[in-house]
């Protein structure tokens, strides 16, 4: 396995929590890394143009960060659907393209690619992450934000991912409230019902930074190193 695409439920979920964490542990582990969040919308203006925080914290652990670009090279300003935002700046998203850079990607590095939105978040021209992530060749790793409603929309998105023929290698829970007492019933339920195994439980941390996280994540990154 040369990469993962990270997708999740909705947004808000915690793939980026996922996502820098095991970023984080492959580079304490050494191995060849790179990290891409094609697209990302709501950007701040600077004086280098457009920048995501979420891309910008991937950008930063890696040991050598790259040009803003080769992390996230479509860069929208307002936080909403990629293609409604595209459309009212007048440009288009290029999912050939995009598919292409991370292709590019995983043929040199182990290359962890964070998704926007959830599986069906559209992109342009008909198409959406589902497209840009079968287009790009890696397997799929779902990221299920655990609160009310989760079983459905984790359920759902699993049989949307291998309907598409991309492969789930696993999923990982994130807790989002420390007042739901249900958190652990409802990780259980998706362990019996979710045809990929569980590869991370990160709980709900008071100051979740990629070095927090990455414990949690050691089923996640012995798949990714195997």
């Amino acid at each position: 396995m040369t990469g993962i695409f990270i997708t999740g439920t909705d947004t808000g979920i915690g793939k980026t929590v996922v996502a820098a964490g095991l970023v984080y542990a492959l580079c304490r582990q050494g191995v060849a890394t790179a990290a891409l969040k094609p697209v990302a919308a709501g950007c701040a203006e600077t004086p280098g143009g457009l920048r995501n925080d979420d891309a910008e914290l991937l950008r930063s652990l890696l040991p050598q960060p790259p040009p803003y670009e080769r992390v996230n090279p479509c860069a929208l300003a307002d936080a909403a659907a990629p293609h409604l935002v595209a459309a009212e700046e007048g440009r288009t998203i290029d999912v050939d393209a995009l598919a292409a850079a991370v292709r590019a990607s995983a043929r040199e590095r182990f290359t962890v690619v964070e998704g926007a939105g959830g599986w069906r978040v559209p992109l342009d021209g008909g198409r959406d992450i589902a497209a840009l992530a079968k287009a790009s060749g890696l397997p799929a790793l779902l990221v299920v934000g655990i609160r009310l409603g989760c079983l459905n929309h984790a359920l759902l998105s699993a049989e949307a991912i291998l309907r598409d023929g991309v492969d789930l290698r696993g999923w990982v829970a994130v807790e989002l409230d420390a007042a739901d007492t249900r958190r652990s019933a409802q990780v259980a339920a998706l362990d019996e019902r979710l045809p990929a195994p569980r590869l991370g439980w990160v709980p709900v941390l008071d100051d979740p930074r990629p070095e927090e996280v990455a414990p949690y994540l050691v089923d996640l990154l012995a798949l990714a190193i195997q």
